[in-house]
């Protein structure tokens, strides 16, 4: 039987699989990382429609009250997000605004290298603070793995991470692997490797390809797929890209939130009753100007909004010492004034998930950073 080099090529992408074997964990929690790269336009993800000054500034851009999706009587969705409407209205997912990093200035790779890192400032560490939580887990309890070509900052350093990443090759047929399987088999190091790759196709569901880029509703089945085992990760970050919305931005954020709210819809679906100790932090690395650009856009800003998703969250609440957006309550006049910092949200996150000490857990994850937990209870007890 001839083999055309398009199916060759999938069947050695599934070869090419990373090994992955993990032991049962010692804890039943899963803490999930979304990073929106490219700064997130927080005020017309999570819309302050009821603040005087939001329409007059956004102009054209300001969602129009009457489709967004109220949460309260001051905050609302962007109609894009159904189903993380509907996840805040069952308690599972709480909305916190004009949250920063520490970082003040507007680079997208110094922003994302404090956000990952856990610095103060860009390039003052070289290790993630996700990997940093891992040495704080309890042994068996330490399984990370990243949904990406390659291991994010966030999670480098001394302990060892998974990555996965969905091929955009034609998926081989049964046939093409029987007869793989078969080749292998002579060669016990061949076979080994071979049935880890299978091991990984089965755990992301069996979606490895279909010939065009995965969209997020499929990164987050494969994800829970992993997830949702009893000897899978428990730690996962998940990449997401495009945020930066210079121009035409109205198009892009609802194609880039409604991907998101699929994402996340499908995590939710995929881990089934796992769900109830799942934990989504998603944040970006900075936010955009509270006024519209002239390109139909908004520029690169300061603080945004962060999102806390799960079974595990104590949702239905909008957590916020909200500034306000008239001219004298904004950043340097332009921008959302930040109030909480997202070094907290992530630090109180995680010790609050895997029941760690609040300080001990803030001073390794954000070493340096000024001390202080968040002054909300985030997750269920």
């Amino acid at each position: 039987m001839s083999v055309d080099r398009r199916s060759f090529l999938g069947a050695a992408t599934l070869l090419a699989a990373p090994k992955i074997v993990f032991a049962q964990a010692a804890t039943e929690r899963r803490f999930i990382f979304i990073i929106q790269r490219g700064a997130a336009d927080g005020l017309n993800t999570v819309i302050p429609y009821a603040e005087p000054a939001y329409a007059s500034l956004r102009g054209a851009l300001a969602i129009d009250p009457a489709a967004a999706l109220k949460l309260d009587g001051t905050f609302a969705l962007h109609p894009a997000l159904p189903k993380l409407r509907e996840l805040y209205g069952a308690g599972e997912a709480s909305f916190l605004h004009a949250v920063a990093s520490p970082y003040r200035d507007r680079s997208h790779f110094d922003g994302q290298n404090v956000l990952e890192t856990g610095g103060k400032a860009p390039y003052q560490l070289k290790d993630g603070w996700m990997n940093r939580l891992l040495g704080l887990l309890p042994r068996g309890g330490k399984e990370a793995i990243a949904f990406s070509p390659a291991v994010p900052l966030a999670l480098q350093g001394a302990a060892e991470v998974t990555t996965y990443a969905p091929s955009t090759l034609p998926q081989a047929n049964d046939d093409l692997l029987m007869r793989v399987e078969q080749l292998y088999a002579p060669d016990p190091q061949l076979r080994a490797l071979w049935a880890s790759a299978l091991e990984a196709r089965g755990m992301a569901g069996e979606r490895m390809g279909g010939g065009s880029r995965q969209n997020a509703a499929a990164i987050g089945k494969i994800a829970a797929g992993f997830l949702a085992r009893a000897d899978g990760p428990r730690i996962a970050m998940i990449e997401t890209s495009g945020w930066d919305t210079h121009s035409g931005q109205d198009a892009r954020l609802a194609a880039q939130l409604r991907g998101l709210d699929g994402l996340i819809g499908a995590l939710r679906e995929g881990l089934g009753p796992v769900w109830g100790q799942t934990v989504v932090l998603v944040a970006t690395e900075f936010g955009r100007t509270v006024a519209a650009n002239g390109t139909g856009g908004t520029d690169h800003g300061t603080a945004s909004a962060a999102m806390l998703v799960g079974g595990a969250v104590q949702g239905g609440r909008i957590l916020a010492d909200w500034p306000g957006l008239a001219q004298a309550n904004l950043f340097e006049g332009r921008d959302l004034k930040p109030t909480l910092g997202l070094d907290i949200l992530i630090a109180s996150t995680c010790a609050e998930a895997f029941k760690l000490d609040p300080e001990k857990t803030a001073l390794t994850l954000f070493p340096g950073a000024v001390r202080g937990n968040s002054p909300f209870r985030l997750l269920r007890t």
